[in-house]
């Protein structure tokens, strides 16, 4: 249930986040979601990608530094209140997030997040203990 994100970290410069694109690209890689936050001389492009090892190797073959973790992908109810409701669930099992982004496409009346945990397996136990639909690499692909 835990889905491999590439990491790659960039320059704060003109360019550099396309490079990483373009690598991609070429290779016929398709970005199923992505988040990029930034400082003022680098930033972290986070992927999702099917073939995350072949995207990893052509990442640092052209000279890009990626790092490979884990995270989780979950279905949240599209309504208010939704969030909250998973939110309250890692807090009383005190799970850390480490960041989470929005996922690209929904599914039926559900939003799609994407966590990082500092117990990633933790997190699964407990979120489907809980009734969360955490959603594998097979659903996941499916859709992107």
């Amino acid at each position: 249930m835990k889905i491999n994100q590439i990491s790659i970290f960039l320059e704060n410069k003109p360019g550099h986040l396309n490079q990483a694109c373009k690598v991609l690209a070429e290779a016929g890689i398709n970005l199923v979601t992505l988040s990029l936050a930034d400082t003022e001389q680098f930033g972290i492009l986070r992927v999702i990608v099917k073939e995350w090892e072949r995207a990893r190797d052509l990442l640092k073959q052209a000279g890009f530094v990626v790092k490979v973790t884990e995270v989780i992908a979950t279905e949240v109810a599209d309504q208010p209140g939704g969030l909250h409701r998973i939110l309250d669930i890692i807090e009383q099992n005190g799970l850390n997030i480490e960041y989470m982004y929005a996922f690209t496409f929904r599914r039926e009346n559900h939003a799609v997040l994407m966590f990082r945990f500092n117990d990633a397996d933790a997190a699964v136990q407990i979120l489907q203990k809980n009734g969360v639909n955490v959603i594998g690499n097979i659903d996941l692909f499916q859709q992107g």
